[in-house]
């Protein structure tokens, strides 16, 4: 069949019928696996059942995929264990009484929340909850506060552990050590850009997020007491990302301490209880063994892709996009861009990594460095219109009288910060690869 068919044919037939089946609402697991399966039957013959078989029985034995499930479970112990609660009652004592101080301080929680939790929905919802209603009722535009969320929370796959990172780590195995050490630096950069943006918005516009008056402020021994709530939060990111960066525990044995530190706390905050463990637990169990079958559908859809020649393919591709690696580099987070629009950001990376690992290679980029610049896009793709998951997160915990119009009106400003913040990592790479280099090296 190959032999009658141009690669440039295959590959729009590989991936027209990917997204045409995924647009019809058929499981990303099931297209991905089933036209792996069509595809390689046709290259290799029957052999093509025992390749893919194979291919899974080996990732099976992948330790690394046992860090997915303890990472979810941690998250969700996290998210009902009232630490955000606590965290952002702080946040309103310390930054309340300056412009924009709220969403400032949101933006805040939501950074400490990512380094404990490794995923994105679990802030958003959150801080929905508990600190949108606050800043409405204290007179702070909609967009603004909004935005603030959306962004905030999109740091939780950028901000290690963070569970976008286990997966492109194992699917392009690199180490997952150092591509949650480059995050760091990158997460705190956007961190400080989406806050700056926010506290000159206010100073500017005053009436965007208005301080708090002086009567509702809080003296020093009120914010002292406050700092309290921070302990728990840095116990648990001691225990994760210090295993992990101190050399005592592997990734996936500090997710294990991570799920430790998360029972602690919520014993702590007296949420512990049987009906919370398995409830959580079993939300772990859906949403890890949906993960799963996605990895190993991905394996084999990437496996079936190379054996149509996709290597000669993308060379050819990469010599008619002007200006060279840049451009190439440019096209790609284009590429991101636009699909982010339209994909969740799982299915965006199993989707074009196949085609975009090469290119990576052939060029010379660090495949650590581009997976910072790669998650930062997915983290930009679940924030912006027409389905980002971030905008219908803060649709469904957002008061009535905030309409869908105003939540994808209010990532506009935001999206634009973190591009330039993407723009700074690729112009200086350090900013991702010194922290990774002088820890493993």
């Amino acid at each position: 069949m190959y032999d009658l068919l141009s690669i440039e044919v295959l590959t729009l037939l590989f991936f027209g019928l990917l997204f045409l089946f995924i647009m019809l609402g058929v499981p990303l697991a099931f297209v991905l696996g089933g036209l792996s399966i069509i595809f390689l039957y046709f290259e290799q013959g029957p052999i093509a059942f025992y390749l893919i078989a194979s291919k899974m029985w080996d990732l099976m034995e992948t330790a690394s995929l046992i860090a997915i499930p303890l990472y979810v479970f941690m998250a969700l112990l996290l998210e009902r264990s009232g630490v955000a609660h606590d965290l952002y009652r702080m946040m309103h004592l310390w930054w309340g009484g300056v412009r924009g101080g709220l969403a400032i301080g949101t933006v805040g929680i939501c950074t400490i929340f990512a380094s404990i939790s490794g995923v994105s929905g679990a802030a958003v919802v959150t801080m929905g909850t508990i600190a949108l209603p606050q800043m409405l009722k204290r007179g702070y535009n909609p967009r603004l506060a909004l935005g603030a969320i959306n962004a905030g929370g999109g740091f939780g796959i950028l901000i290690p552990p963070s569970v976008l990172m286990v997966l492109y780590a194992l699917l392009t195995e690199v180490s997952i050590g150092r591509l949650f050490a480059a995050g760091v630096f990158p997460g705190l950069l956007l961190f400080l850009l989406v806050s700056t943006y926010i506290g000159i918005r206010c100073w500017i516009q005053p009436h965007m997020g208005p301080a708090l008056p002086p009567e509702e402020r809080a003296n020093w021994r009120e914010k002292m007491v406050a700092l309290r709530s921070v302990v728990l939060p840095i116990f648990i990111i001691f225990l994760v990302l210090g295993a992990i960066f101190g050399g005592f525990a592997t990734v996936t044995e500090a997710a294990a301490v991570g799920v430790f530190g998360a029972l602690i706390a919520s014993a702590v905050n007296r949420k512990l209880n049987w009906k919370m463990i398995s409830e959580s637990a079993i939300r772990t169990f859906r949403l890890s063994t949906l993960i799963a079958w996605i990895i190993f559908a991905a394996h084999a859809y990437s496996m079936a892709y190379t054996a149509m020649g996709a290597e000669e393919f993308i060379s050819h591709i990469t010599a008619q996009i002007p200006g060279g690696k840049w451009g190439a580099l440019a096209f790609m987070m284009a590429v991101l861009l636009v699909l982010g629009m339209v994909l969740d950001p799982v299915g965006i990376m199993l989707v074009t990594l196949p085609v975009f690992l090469p290119l990576v290679a052939m060029h010379g980029f660090d495949p650590v460095w581009f997976g910072i610049l790669f998650v930062i896009m997915m983290e930009i793709g679940y924030m912006t219109p027409p389905f980002g998951f971030n905008l219908f997160y803060l649709r469904s915990v957002a008061p009535p009288d905030v309409t869908m119009k105003d939540i994808y009106w209010s990532v506009g400003p935001y999206t634009i910060v973190e591009l330039a913040g993407l723009l700074l990592i690729v112009a200086f790479p350090a900013i991702a690869l010194w922290f990774p280099n002088y820890i493993f090296n």
